[in-house]
């Protein structure tokens, strides 16, 4: 059992099997260098994720940055010994088009800018990582997906999960039905953010709350470990503060059936803390608690702990993934049309939600 859950995370991990994209393309990297990373939106998740895990990844480098603020890209070229012709701002982003040292643009921005600087991104004939959500809408999902099959550039989506050994662990039990078949599956996700002043919770550069921030990990987790796509769901949509929460909802609670016949039951807000996988297939069960944030899971069963050791950053597997990818000409387990997977179903949660009926899902 050791053997097969060894084999399994490594094969996982390394995106083994990957299919090729339509077409043949040509890389534009020599595979005897790192690939240059951009990162466009120098905030939170850039400052204290991103760029100290490009310090210790094997494939990337940091390479250039994109920001409106001239003060923080002069301290980021001096921090980072990064080249001032490496650093962009947001009107002369498509000139990165003329810059070799970039290969991949990493878009770290709200939301509603997603879309635009992928796009722009792949006309400039960059590859992407897009963080999560993927965009705002399935449209605008599509619209990206396009513009880098179009430019002959590859996609990722910044799920970092996807190659985090535990929830790897947790997608072994679920689908190699270890502890026999999943019958329910709790997946939940939820922290303080009742700060009207964030991004977040302005409908126009965040889309809808809880549900698009913190929905997509919870989703993951769920269909991760089934490894199905659920063809129906409800949910119920909770606003207690409307001074704060405006236009979008405060909590999300929503339910999925799966082809199995495994049923799931997930909470995001914007109000409490959970962080929590579970799934049980009777009396046998496994989970991790906590199990989606940045810093770290932690895991149990029935049958004892499920222990990982694990880098101080999760991106570092995840981006390195995305780099043997392109230099490979594999398409990214976690490729732009996985996001689109988590638009569609989160799409339905809020028409559920806003009608309050059940939506079934086709694919």
């Amino acid at each position: 059992m050791t053997h097969s859950r060894r084999a399994f995370i490594q094969k996982l991990s390394a995106g083994a099997g990957g299919i090729l994209l339509s077409g043949q393309l040509k890389s534009q990297v020599k595979e005897d260098r790192k690939l240059g990373v951009a990162l466009v939106g120098l905030g939170n998740y850039s400052t204290n994720q991103l760029a100290p895990a490009l310090l210790q990844s094997n494939l990337c480098r940091l390479a250039g940055i994109v920001t409106g603020t001239p003060e923080k890209a002069e301290k980021w070229c001096k921090q980072y010994n990064i080249p001032k012709e490496n650093a962009y701002n947001y009107q002369n982003f498509d000139e990165i088009r003329n810059n070799p040292a970039i290969d991949i643009v990493y878009v770290v921005l709200p939301n509603a800018m997603h879309a635009e600087f992928t796009i722009r991104a792949a006309n400039a004939g960059k590859h992407v990582i897009c963080e999560k959500p993927m965009a705002l809408n399935v449209k605008e999902g599509e619209a990206m997906i396009k513009a880098c099959q179009t430019a002959k550039v590859h996609l990722s989506i910044g799920y970092r999960l996807y190659f985090e050994p535990h929830h790897l662990e947790m997608r072994r039990l679920g689908m190699e039905k270890v502890y026999g078949g999943v019958k329910m599956i709790e997946s939940s996700l939820g922290f303080q953010m009742a700060d009207p002043q964030s991004w977040r919770l302005n409908k126009a550069l965040g889309g809808g709350g809880a549900v698009m921030d913190l929905g997509v990990y919870c989703i993951q987790g769920i269909r991760r470990t089934l490894g199905e796509l659920p063809t129906a769901l409800t949910a119920q949509g909770y606003v207690r503060d409307e001074a704060i929460f405006k236009g979008i909802y405060e909590m999300m609670m929503f339910q999925m059936e799966f082809p199995s016949g495994a049923i799931s039951n997930s909470t995001t807000t914007y109000t409490s803390y959970i962080d929590r996988l579970y799934a049980t297939t009777g009396y046998r069960w496994f989970g991790l608690e906590p199990s989606y944030n940045a810093t770290g899971a932690k895991g149990n069963s029935s049958a004892g702990e499920l222990t990982f050791k694990t880098p101080l950053f999760q991106q570092i597997a995840q981006m390195d993934n995305f780099a043997d990818c392109i230099l490979k000409n594999q398409k990214s387990v976690a490729a732009g049309e996985e996001g689109l997977i988590d638009l569609k179903i989160i799409e339905a949660i809020k028409r559920a939600a806003d009608t309050g009926k059940k939506v079934k899902l086709s694919w």
